[in-house]
């Protein structure tokens, strides 16, 4: 295909060589966009850990955890 392709460009006039050149560069991105808007890009939301922590912080926050006991 690339082969055909480079073979069919050759045979133009300088002229139409540069427009070829604009189609393809605005096919590509074209393409591009596409992409993106297939996939966009996920944003993270404020707000979405609201209520897993509570404050003030318990009496023994800085005490060792029971799970660690048998390491220290």
């Amino acid at each position: 295909m690339e082969s055909e392709i480079l073979m069919t460009v050759s045979q133009l006039p300088d002229a139409l060589k540069q427009e070829v050149l604009h189609y393809a560069e605005f096919l590509a991105e074209k393409h591009k966009k596409t992409l993106g808007a297939e996939n966009p890009e996920k944003k993270r939301r404020a707000g979405t850990m609201k209520g897993m922590f509570v404050l003030p912080l318990p009496d023994d926050f800085d005490e060792p955890l029971e799970e660690f006991k048998d390491y220290m």
